[in-house]
């Protein structure tokens, strides 16, 4: 494994000699820096995998710095360091994509956590994943055998699209093909619940989920008798995991209130969102 290259910036440099000390005996490569000029410098000169930069230094400061170096490399992270808590310096600091915040005093555990919070983000992920869903493996095949409530369908298909997305982000081949096996197993007793189910629930005053044919009486038409504006959006056959792609692009505008909807003319499928909007 490569050793990990380090670029600490800081004017008082010396005062950190234990921390670096301590990072050294790690098997990182600290390089150090008294001024922001300084590091640009170093960083012209060498490829380094983080920076530490102190926010507090005189002539160019760390703001400044902060700014030059992702002008240069967009994707190198860095760390700001400050005795100070102002919050506009935080703001500034995370508006230029920082990877980390830390206040001073720090000590040397605490940038070994930032270090590997920054840089084993994507290995500790997953392997912290991989290991959640190992656990929840056995409890989600428990559920499988005892629902027996269209509610209780919603909670696990929601549950298991939340595993999808998960192991999606990390690539795992190996746990997705078993999750994959485990959705199988859930569309075959989920059939089965809709063999049994499905014709009871056009009974009259039965306890039914919302469906297509009564999407409009329960959703839609109390929210056209507020005497308010209404706007409605149709999606066709949008699926539930497609929905939870999007939906942090509407979550700044709409707050929403959602449910899922069992489709009539699909009833082998737990299919799609449904959703009312309501704007800031």
């Amino acid at each position: 494994m490569n050793k990990i290259n380090i670029l600490w910036v800081d004017d008082e440099i010396d005062l950190l000699k234990p921390h670096i000390l301590f990072l050294e005996g790690k098997n990182y490569i600290v390089t150090k820096a008294q001024s922001g000029t300084e590091a640009l410098e170093e960083i012209e000169n060498k490829n380094f995998d983080i920076v530490f930069l102190d926010e507090n230094m005189p002539g160019l400061t760390g703001i400044e710095t902060l700014h030059e170096i992702k002008e240069k490399q967009a994707n190198l992270p860095v760390v700001m360091i400050t005795k100070s808590e102002e919050e506009y310096i935080m703001e500034e600091a995370i508006g230029s994509k920082i990877a980390d915040y830390l206040i001073k005093p720090v000590n040397p555990n605490q940038i070994l956590l930032s270090l590997k919070k920054t840089l084993d983000h994507s290995r500790l992920l997953t392997q912290k994943t991989t290991s959640n869903y190992q656990q929840e493996f056995r409890k989600i095949a428990m559920d499988l055998s005892s629902v027996n409530s269209y509610e209780a369908w919603v909670e696990l298909y929601q549950k298991l699209l939340y595993w999808e997305l998960r192991l999606e982000e990390i690539e795992d081949s190996g746990m997705f093909e078993i999750l994959e096996s485990q959705k199988s197993e859930a569309n075959t007793q989920f059939c089965k619940f809709i063999d049994k189910n499905y014709p009871k629930w056009f009974e009259r005053d039965a306890n039914a989920p919302v469906m297509s044919h009564t999407l409009f009486r329960e959703k839609i038409l109390p929210q056209m008798t507020k005497g308010q504006p209404t706007l409605l959006v149709v999606i066709d056959n949008l699926r539930y995991d497609q929905w939870k792609t999007f939906e942090p692009i509407l979550s700044g505008i709409y707050k929403k209130n959602m449910s899922l909807l069992f489709l009539a003319s699909y009833p082998q499928q737990l299919n799609i969102p449904e959703m009312q909007y309501f704007p800031d």
